[in-house]
């Protein structure tokens, strides 16, 4: 019975980004644009990489997987934050905040080793191209992504175990726009200490491990760039990786900078704000970045669009 859920609380109040009413209509049109964009691109992005035959390279399976998982993590929190901007409430319900901190846990975690693997794949095109085909086969795609998906499910379920076993017994108001754990342990009426603690191992653990083979994976393509005579064979090697170096560096930068450092002594509008980052804008930042720089996947775009507008004529 001592590690029985006794929670008396049956909702969470989210107060939000602001108060302030104006504000709030402003916020609620800006995130419902970003949303349809994240959305539409992403599911436009995985639809043109499955129909396009010249696309199918590890490459861009990992890139769709990468989309997937933007349109799947933007779809965790966005719509119930719209919900509440429209409906001008701010509650949900005890197990729906639960179940919202596990998704976006999920699918953090899950993103952290996709982008690892993405890294791998890039130094084994660069430093061993001639075993690439060979070392990344499809079976070892789909062996990586689902790897990074149960590893993300089990991180995700040992933090939803721990949650389901702490009491709430009031008060019951958030002051953030989603389920952020750190703010659940400090709500809750019960020892905190091993849950607090266990977050910091996994989270830490996670971060700095995924981290690590994206340094390393780095480190080995730059050595090898180095040794390219040629300034056109060095530019071209470096701008295969651009986009995901990119991406890394907005996501760990983030990421690290909001759980993994002092992150307990932030005002609670700049924890907020730091969240906005990379909860909100960060899925998009990766779609742009991935339309701008990766030419294969424009151009199979403009041919599917073009087909798709001279189809409709008679």
């Amino acid at each position: 019975m001592a590690n029985r859920n006794v929670s008396g609380i049956t909702e969470f109040i989210l107060l939000g980004l602001t108060d302030d009413p104006e504000l709030n209509t402003v916020l609620f049109v800006l995130f419902l644009l970003i949303y349809l964009i994240t959305v539409v691109g992403n599911l436009w992005v995985i639809t043109v990489i499955l129909v396009s035959a010249q696309l199918h390279s590890p490459k861009n399976f990992f890139l769709s997987q990468l989309a997937f998982l933007d349109f799947c993590y933007s779809s965790v929190f966005i719509p119930k934050m719209l919900v509440n901007y429209l409906a001008g409430q701010k509650a949900i319900s005890y197990r729906g905040c639960l179940l919202q901190y596990s998704f976006v846990s999920l699918f953090l975690t899950t993103e952290c080793f996709l982008l690892a693997a993405m890294a791998y794949d890039r130094y084994l095109a660069i430093c061993r191209p001639l075993h690439y085909k060979s070392l990344m086969t499809t079976t070892s795609c789909i062996h990586l992504v689902t790897v990074s998906y149960l590893l993300g499910c089990a991180h995700s379920l040992t933090h939803l175990t721990g949650l389901l076993s702490l009491s709430f017994c009031g008060p019951n108001i958030l002051n953030h726009y989603f389920c952020d754990i750190s703010l659940l342990f400090r709500l809750s009426c019960s020892d905190t200490q091993y849950n607090k603690a266990l977050f910091t191992v996994l989270s830490g653990t996670t971060s700095v491990a995924t981290f690590l083979i994206v340094v390393s994976s780095y480190l080995g393509i730059l050595l090898t760039v180095l040794k390219i005579q040629s300034l056109r064979g060095r530019y071209k090697a470096f701008s295969t990786c651009a986009s995901h170096l990119t991406v890394v560096t907005l996501f760990y930068g983030t990421v690290i900078f909001t759980y993994l450092g002092t992150s307990s002594s932030y005002p609670q509008d700049t924890a907020k704000i730091l969240s906005v980052f990379y909860t909100l804008l960060l899925p998009i930042l990766n779609l742009l970045i991935y339309s701008v720089r990766n030419t294969e996947a424009k151009e199979a775009m403009k041919r599917i669009t073009m087909r798709k507008i001279f189809a409709q004529w008679p």
